[in-house]
């Protein structure tokens, strides 16, 4: 078993997964706020926002308005999830210079979700990634359903290990392994990950959990514990996929700070500036805090 790191990098996911699946539309302004409030509190890597097609994610359509007005901060990064070439080019006609592609290990969820097999999926995003290369773009991918699914129940980890492998051998510089559903349990994660390890170095892999059955914070220790130095989270806890029964949304940032910090892990976050940061957000979209560090400090 591996030491655990004595630094972890936290990727904020709450301004693009935690707000588009907000039921009701977000103002533009306090997006930009929330995202330099996110910058003031030392994070290091912000998802901005998503230029995928307004009619598909109206929470969206604001992305090149968001993208622009926000303070970007020398050293944080930036990046910007983008669906195809045409995502790709409205991020870079406004300067991104990280962007991020997703598909699924799942074939019914990537059928259902963008009505396309995980191959095809793959080869949608494919001239993205060449123009990137090209350009000098950092590309994050994104792996979801790595633990279940909400349509085919188990995921086979060769699965998953198989759409891992191909993102980072066409040049994802960095894997985020997603629990969409929340049905991961830490000897499941702890598997998934130690399989995904064995064909992608584990620095270039991070870890992605929802806290739908309240098993996020023991998951990402599992993997802490094998190594994994990069872990997604959402500011109070927004968001969460909309096809999970009981989706409570990402988990909470403050409580994985809290938890590491405890643990004596530099992350180089202000723990305070990020849970009134929460409070704030929480109060601006009239929904209860989803994190319990938040809640309770």
């Amino acid at each position: 078993m591996a030491t655990l790191p004595t630094h972890v990098r936290i990727v904020e996911v709450g301004p693009r997964d935690g707000l588009q699946n907000e039921k009701t539309l977000v103002p533009t302004p306090v997006k930009i706020e929330l995202i330099d409030r996110l910058t003031d509190t030392g994070l290091q890597t912000i998802e901005a926002t998503s230029f995928v097609s307004p009619k598909w994610v109206p929470q969206m359509a604001d992305a090149t308005d968001v993208y622009t007005a926000i303070l970007k901060k020398a050293g944080v990064r930036y990046p910007v999830l983008v669906p195809n070439l045409q995502g790709y080019e409205r991020a870079r006609a406004v300067g991104a210079a990280e962007i991020a592609v997703f598909t699924a290990a799942s074939e019914a969820f990537n059928r259902k979700n963008i009505n396309a097999s995980i191959d095809e999926s793959i080869e949608r995003f494919l001239p993205v990634m060449e123009r990137a290369k090209a350009d000098g773009v950092a590309v994050r991918g994104y792996v979801s359903t790595v633990l279940g699914c909400p349509y085919q129940g188990d995921v086979p980890l060769a699965d998953v290990v198989r759409v891992a492998k191909r993102l980072h051998d066409l040049g994802c510089y960095e894997i985020s392994l997603g629990d969409t559903i929340g049905v991961g349990t830490p000897a499941k994660a702890r598997a998934m990950l130690s399989a995904v390890a064995q064909e992608v170095p584990m620095s270039a892999l991070a870890v992605h959990f929802h806290d739908t059955r309240g098993q996020a914070l023991a998951n990402i220790l599992a993997c802490l514990e094998l190594g994994v130095g990069v872990v997604d989270s959402a500011v109070s806890g927004v968001g969460g996929c909309p096809y999970a029964r009981g989706a409570t949304g990402n988990v909470a940032t403050e409580d994985v700070v809290y938890m590491l910090h405890g643990m004596g892990i530099i992350t180089g976050i202000d723990l305070q500036k990020l849970i009134e940061t929460g409070r704030w957000l929480s109060a601006q979209l009239v929904r209860d805090n989803g994190s319990k560090v938040g809640r309770a400090a």
